[in-house]
């Protein structure tokens, strides 16, 4: 693949890390959650034009 390519892509996956990861760090200190409470988490990825869906799922223990 081309540059120009790997480098949209790197962003692109950049903001999805840092804005998830912000939203998800806000979303706990709202449900306030006892220490050690586990969510299932679940992302999904879907490209407008392409006949492509990518799911990711995992666990996100809650903190105080």
């Amino acid at each position: 693949m081309d540059e120009e390519f790997n480098m949209s892509m790197r962003k692109f996956l950049k903001k999805v890390g840092v804005t998830s990861q912000q939203a998800i760090e806000e979303a706990i200190r709202e449900a306030s959650p006892a220490e050690g409470q586990e969510y299932t988490a679940k992302i999904v990825l879907t490209i407008d034009g392409l006949d492509f869906e990518h799911v990711v799922t995992g666990t996100i223990i809650g903190a105080k």
